[in-house]
């Protein structure tokens, strides 16, 4: 057992936690502390180092931060329920009113805590996904979003996670539970960030939803932290008959930054739609992992996932799609393309399918390309200099995906930062080619 793993058993035996939620707790460490730690030879970690976890010394919960995050934060300007978590911590200060369905773990009443009991640690599979013990380890609070059957919540819900600097490394662990019944519908907002300062946090996140038969869920994730925050996240869903998911996903990278998809199609007519964006730069990294298991028949998947990375970065994506035998008359596809803007920037892409079933339609494809030089000679020769031409050519490779996104003040909140931040990669590179 690595240091970081006793020193994070170490910190989950002193929390404060309730009595009702100590059996995924004890479960949870005892499957973290049996745990091989990941090396070079861990297919599933291959390219992706935890040096930076057991470089960081010892930890501690972190505190609830400081008031004035407000100043570097900029919250999405949504119509939505707002839950704010401060390093980990609910602010209610910050937050909305909840409305009925949405409560924190703490909150919850003898009924929602069985809800909560039946459903939570159920979806995630902690075998292949480490640190998804390590949430049910640290597990003290979350929160939960019931939608009753037929019924469709009123507005999205926006749940803003801010990372503040600590004297000392800290951690934080949230939890999300989202439960929706035959026929409903809903909206969730996952947003990480952190403020201007440099980062000396770890965060692990873990989000799981029940999708209902004929129930529809727009779930996206949007990681713009400063790149010194380690981060390790997981989203898990299940989709019963008929059910319908809608996933998008955003992030920067960092020193470490790993996220996982893991969507199991549980009833026929279940689809997939599921999107993804990642931006790594300076010498940050970015590692998707995604995991699709068709189950049953007469289900669909449609995954696209588009990178761009520059500086001396470094982008993984791992893309899995599982036919089991049973599952017939399938429809899935797979897509990754990667954009490389500079000559130091790396990208390990493995897209796979794993079909035992003979009656499916099913396709996957990676590519790695560079920004065609005939394209920035005709923009150039229209007036843009070198790095807004970059910046335009970089920003049309995922335009498409931006335009695919349902929420339009997502949308609007994204394609300015966006353009800022590959505007000042291409400036950075064009510096270094003056120099």
């Amino acid at each position: 057992m690595t240091d970081f793993q006793k020193n994070a058993i170490t910190l989950a035996a002193a929390q404060n936690n309730p009595a009702w939620l100590a059996t995924l707790r004890q479960q949870g460490a005892a499957d973290w502390s049996a745990a091989t730690w990941p090396g070079r030879k861990t297919e599933l970690w291959q390219h992706t180092t935890l040096a930076p976890l057991q470089t960081s010394g010892p930890i501690r919960w972190a505190s609830a931060g400081a008031s004035d995050w407000q100043a570097s934060v900029d919250a999405m300007p949504l119509d939505a329920t707002r839950l704010v978590f401060i390093n980990g911590q609910f602010a209610a200060e910050h937050s909305s009113p909840l409305p009925q369905g949405v409560v924190r773990f703490a909150d919850a009443d003898t009924a929602q805590q069985q809800l909560i009991k039946q459903h939570l640690g159920q979806v995630v599979d902690v075998q292949r996904h480490l640190f998804a013990a390590l949430s049910n380890a640290w597990l003290a609070d979350g929160i939960l979003v019931q939608v009753g059957k037929g019924q469709t919540l009123d507005k999205p819900v926006y749940i803003l996670n801010v990372s503040t600097p600590e004297a000392q490394p800290a951690v934080s662990n949230q939890r999300v539970l989202l439960v929706l019944e035959e026929g409903s519908q809903a909206e969730l907002i996952e947003h990480y960030a952190s403020s201007a300062a440099t980062q000396n946090g770890f965060v692990n996140c873990l989000t799981e939803a029940v999708v209902g038969a004929n129930a529809q869920l727009q779930h996206y994730r949007i990681n713009l932290e400063q790149e010194d925050l380690l981060h390790v996240g997981g989203v898990h869903v299940d989709l019963q008959r008929d059910a319908r998911f809608y996933g998008f996903t955003l992030a920067q990278g960092s020193r470490l930054k790993r996220i996982d998809y893991q969507v199991n199609h549980r009833g026929p007519g279940a689809h997939l739609e599921l999107h993804g964006v990642y931006l790594p730069r300076n010498k940050q990294l970015i590692d998707y992992h995604t995991n699709v298991e068709h189950c049953v028949p007469h289900c669909s998947t449609n995954e696209i996932f588009r990178g761009i990375i520059g500086d001396s970065a470094k982008a993984v994506f791992n893309g899995r799609i599982h036919i089991h035998p049973q599952a017939q008359k399938t429809l899935a596809e797979l897509s990754n393309k990667n954009l490389l803007t500079s000559r130091n920037a790396e990208v390990y892409t493995k897209p796979e399918l794993e079909i035992y079933a003979d009656d499916v339609r099913c396709a996957h494809g990676a590519t790695i390309t560079q920004l065609d030089q005939t394209s920035l000679f005709y923009l150039q020769s229209r007036g843009l200099s070198h790095a807004e031409a970059m910046s335009m050519l970089s920003f049309g490779f995922i335009n498409e995906l931006l335009n695919q996104v349902p929420e339009p003040a997502v949308q609007a909140y994204l394609r300015p930062r966006i353009a800022a931040l590959l505007g000042r990669e291409t400036a950075h590179l064009e510096q270094l080619d003056d120099d």
